[in-house]
């Protein structure tokens, strides 16, 4: 079987130090792409930081958990708290997207708005994922596939993890849930981009040592991506 690995910093433009970092493990590392958060702090910076490093592919880091929309807050009302945030956690945004209260035309807009924002800092976008993985959810799904298509996005992570033997209830359940999302997004997917065969280091995410790293590469089979 052919056995490809995609190796992606996340998170890219929330802050300084993980554009520095992903720079950095790209030059004396593996990581070969970067996936940028556009509604991030460090936005800016980031993108000045990326065009002199065109080696390392971009991509655009859906977000919308956490942080305040590109768009304007009247144009996105069911994505945003009183506040003018988006909810804090993937958590809130998934019981309101069950609930029929978060409007697909504005998570459409607010994600073009986001790949937008990339391209207009001269920045190619390569591939796409989601910030806590929101993209995989049914009806957000159709929109990111419709957007790839429409922008000539290549290649789409659909997480498809192990999960470790010493994970606990918590972390068992939500990788479990989050590799159904990814079958049911995988089964939908139409072709037109290249999707992830399987997803490592997801389950690992904030603990991942040089150790985890070496023993995940032996799970590499098809388009694999070490997160």
């Amino acid at each position: 079987m052919m056995r490809i690995l995609l190796v992606t910093a996340d998170d890219v433009g929330l802050h300084a130090g993980m554009v520095r970092g992903a720079i950095h493990a790209h030059r004396n590392g593996i990581v070969t792409a970067c996936s940028i958060v556009a509604n991030g702090k460090d936005f800016s910076h980031a993108v000045e930081l990326l065009r002199d490093t065109p080696s390392l592919d971009a991509g655009v880091h859906f977000t919308l958990v956490e942080e305040k929309p590109l768009t304007a807050p009247q144009k996105v009302r069911s994505l945003i708290t009183n506040k003018g945030r988006f909810h804090s956690t993937y958590t809130q945004f998934s019981v309101r997207y069950y609930a029929g209260a978060i409007r697909m035309e504005q998570v459409e807009r607010e994600l073009r708005a986001q790949i937008e924002a990339i391209l207009a800092r001269k920045l190619k976008v390569v591939h796409a994922n989601g910030h806590q993985h929101l993209h995989v959810l049914p009806r957000i799904w159709e929109i990111v596939q419709d957007l790839a298509e429409e922008y000539g996005i290549r290649y789409l992570r659909v997480p498809a993890d192990a999960i470790p033997g010493d994970a606990g209830l918590q972390r068992t359940s939500s990788i479990g849930a989050l590799n159904y999302f990814g079958r049911k997004a995988r089964a939908a997917a139409r072709g037109r981009a290249v999707v992830s065969d399987r997803t490592l280091g997801i389950a690992e995410a904030g603990h991942l040592t040089e150790a985890k790293i070496i023993r995940l590469l032996d799970a590499v089979e098809g388009m694999a991506e070490l997160v």
